[in-house]
């Protein structure tokens, strides 16, 4: 028995999941095909500074832009001097860099 809302199992016998409260399924449904794996990211900018990641992400997220940093770890970011490297789907890059370039990142 499955949860179709957190995909959590269970055991037979068990008819609603404890967490969600929805009613259980015998199968889960078939997971759409992963559409990500085949999109192409390209870096836009990279910084150190965990504001401007933070600042970064919620700009982004706010215009909808498809993103995700590499090596934003605050450990790496502070004691080894790493970059944090943004990336963005290739065709939103251009609006990704606009953005940097209204908000003086670029």
């Amino acid at each position: 028995m499955f949860c179709p809302k957190c995909k959590s199992e269970y055991r037979q016998g068990f008819y609603q999941c404890a967490d969600c409260g929805v009613e259980l399924v015998d199968r889960l449904p078939a997971e759409p095909a992963d559409e990500k794996g085949d999109e192409e990211f390209v870096e836009v900018f990279s910084t150190y500074n965990q504001g401007e990641v933070a600042f970064i992400k919620s700009v982004l997220e706010g215009e909808g832009v498809t993103y995700y940093f590499q090596g934003d770890n605050p450990v790496m970011l502070i004691a080894a001097g790493a970059y944090a490297r943004l990336l963005v789907k290739s065709d939103e890059a251009e609006r990704a860099r606009e953005i940097l370039r209204d908000l003086g990142l670029l």
